[in-house]
């Protein structure tokens, strides 16, 4: 049951309020760039895709890390590619670049410039939905806002600064990671249910 459009705002002690929720499916974790190429080659026949990164914290003023994971959720799959070791593959770029595939999350442009810093490519088919959102008069612009204004439930965020950079991520940070992208598709597919996604700009 959603919230909106009789609910456009939330609060922090409102969504505390809610059943936490997570992605529940199947998870494809891609740590070679072999790996990478054959998951990108599905995710190719996909036209909605979640989008995702996930980066080591910094705790030190002017210490930095490019992304450690890009999460791609298709409709039966979310996908985590460990980027620094599987690297932004060949077909993996053609997706990011592909603008008849749709890559749609919240506060996109830091994490693609990210991805282009580590490997160029010209980005096209993003969807920021935070943009949406804003444009139909919603308040809460972040992704925990949104789920639990269109969905009626919360997601945790308990692993949001754990360290993404390491060679084995946890059961508890694949399902974080994956339940970010699964959103992102998610909603997505909310905003052009309700008519908030018109048709001819994207």
């Amino acid at each position: 049951m959603s919230l909106f459009p009789e609910k456009k705002s939330i609060s922090k002690a409102e969504i505390n309020e809610l059943p936490i929720q997570a992605y529940e499916d199947d998870i494809v974790c891609c740590s070679t760039p072999d790996e990478a190429e054959e998951a990108a080659q599905k995710l190719l026949k996909e036209t909605l895709l979640g989008f995702d990164t996930e980066t080591r914290p910094t705790f030190k003023k002017g210490e930095h890390y490019p992304p450690a994971l890009l999460q791609l959720a298709g409709e039966n799959h979310v996908f985590l590619f460990q980027i620094q070791q599987c690297t932004l593959t060949p077909s993996l770029i053609e997706l990011l670049s592909r603008s008849d595939i749709l890559k749609a999350g919240v506060a996109l442009d830091r994490d693609v410039d990210e991805l282009k810093q580590a490997t160029p490519f010209q980005p096209a088919g993003f969807v920021e939905l935070a943009d949406l959102a804003k444009e139909a008069g919603i308040k809460n612009l972040g992704l925990r806002a949104l789920a639990a204004l269109f969905f009626n439930f919360r997601i945790s965020k308990k692993e949001q600064v754990s360290n993404w950079a390491k060679l084995e991520l946890s059961d508890s940070q694949k399902q974080y990671a994956a339940t970010d992208a699964w959103l992102g598709r998610r909603l997505y597919q909310a905003f052009k249910e309700k008519g908030l996604i018109d048709p001819s700009a994207l």
